[in-house]
């Protein structure tokens, strides 16, 4: 369950947007479902405040319409990597 930098970031950005203070960021699973129980048990208010922070932070914006969505959240993993995705081809357009 080993993080990337990314995904530490990202984990870190989560834990303090949620204020979660019983998780360290080390501790969230990359691959674990973040909306399961058993990962982080957020919800769709906790999206949307990730979003918001991701937006903020990053300038990569998240819709709620758009289908992959549900795939995007499912993992920090995942997540992360859109983020990744996106900021990277902004950055190859300009």
């Amino acid at each position: 369950m080993s993080q990337t930098a990314e995904q530490h970031e990202m984990a870190k950005l989560i834990i303090e947007i949620l204020n979660i203070d019983d998780v360290e960021p080390a501790e969230i699973d990359p691959d674990a479902i973040m909306f399961d129980e058993s990962g982080l048990g957020l919800d769709s208010i906790d999206a949307l405040e990730i979003a918001v922070a991701i937006a903020e932070q990053y300038d990569v914006h998240i819709s709620a319409e758009d289908e992959a969505t549900k795939d995007i959240f499912a993992t920090l993993g995942n997540l992360t990597a859109h983020v990744m995705h996106e900021t990277q081809a902004r950055q190859t357009a300009v």
